[in-house]
């Protein structure tokens, strides 16, 4: 599936790296980033994570609330989100619905092999949850200002 600016953001439920339940639809009235990476405590993933906690201010006072979604488990989260000192919430996915379900999921190669995994992508969702931005060309060391702009 493929989702475009103005396309109503999919809702999904899932759990938090506490293993809380968390809802899309808990954040109507909020402004969302959700982004999606491939594997946690990995060079890019925590690049992009580190951009996104050191602007965490900037982004909740723009109105944003920060989800990061990935196929890892609540476990590895937790490990990722602890060592990282991360202040947002990062949603296991280890069923593939949401990743899947925002056509994230896509056949990706490396090193002459191909594998089915997480294309990095994020969705900016306003407080009805539209989608209003979608940034494919992620730049990890500042994800926070291609938000920001």
């Amino acid at each position: 599936m493929n989702l475009n600016i103005g396309d109503p953001a999919p809702d999904f439920s899932s759990i938090d790296q506490n293993g809380n339940p968390v809802k899309l639809s808990d954040f109507r009235g909020k402004k969302v980033v959700l982004y999606f990476y491939p594997k946690d405590d990995t060079p890019g993933c925590t690049a992009q994570a580190c951009s996104l906690r050191d602007n965490y201010t900037s982004l909740k006072a723009a109105g944003y609330e920060v989800l990061g979604v990935s196929v890892d488990d609540v476990k590895s989260h937790k490990k990722f989100a602890g060592k990282y000192d991360l202040p947002f919430t990062l949603v296991a996915d280890t069923d593939q619905q949401i990743v899947e379900a925002y056509g994230v999921w896509k056949e990706k190669s490396m090193y002459g092999r191909t594998y089915m995994g997480t294309v990095r992508t994020t969705f900016l969702i306003d407080e009805n949850g539209i989608i209003t931005d979608i940034i494919g060309k992620i730049d990890t060391k500042n994800h926070a200002e291609q938000i920001l702009k």
